[in-house]
C-alpha cells in the first residue's frame, strides 16, 4: 500500500507524471476535481480504509499542507512517498499558457503557489522521496532525493 503525494507548482507536469506512472495502480485524489475537501476526506478515507494505493495530486507546496496525508497514510501503515516536482517559473508560466479553459490558472495563482513551496524532507514521514524533473515538456526523469538539492 502506496500512499504518493505529489509537490509543485501547476504546470510542473504532476498529472502527466501520475497517468504515465501510476494511472493502473493508484486512485487519483485531486482537488480540481473533487472540488472540496470534504470530498477529498471521503475519497482519501475510502481509500485508507480499502487499503487502496493513491496519488494526491494536487500542488502541496506546504509542509502543513502534506502533514495531513502523511498522518493519515502512517496511521493505516502505508509506505509515504513523496515526489517533488522540478518547478522553473518560466518553463511552468509556458506550459499554463498552452492551457486552456479551466485547467488554465492565473499567472498570480501560479505565482503564489511558487512562493509558497517548500522543499519536502525525510523528517516529515516520508519512507522515499524523489525529485522529478520534465525533459522537454514530454518526459521526466527521476532521482532520489538528496537533502543537498
Amino acid at each position: 500500500m502506496e500512499a504518493v503525494i505529489f509537490m509543485g507548482i501547476q504546470a510542473s507536469g504532476k498529472t502527466t507524471f501520475y497517468q504515465e506512472l501510476f494511472f493502473d495502480t493508484h486512485v487519483r485524489i485531486n482537488l480540481d476535481m473533487l472540488k472540496t475537501r470534504h470530498r477529498e476526506k471521503v475519497l482519501l478515507e475510502a481509500c485508507l480504509d480499502a487499503r487502496q494505493s493513491f496519488v494526491i495530486d494536487n500542488t502541496n507546496p506546504a509542509r502543513k499542507d502534506r502533514l495531513r496525508y502523511i498522518e493519515a497514510a502512517r496511521q493505516y501503515g502505508f509506505e509515504v512517498i513523496g515526489y517533488y516536482f522540478q518547478s522553473e517559473i518560466q518553463a511552468c508560466m509556458k506550459r499554463n499558457e498552452n492551457r486552456f479553459g479551466k485547467k488554465k490558472i492565473p499567472a498570480g495563482g501560479v505565482l503564489m503557489t511558487y512562493h509558497k513551496l517548500e522543499l519536502p524532507a525525510y523528517k516529515e514521514g516520508y519512507d522515499r522521496l524523489y525529485y522529478v524533473k520534465i525533459e522537454a515538456d514530454t518526459s521526466f526523469t527521476t532521482e532520489d532525493w538528496n537533502d543537498e538539492i
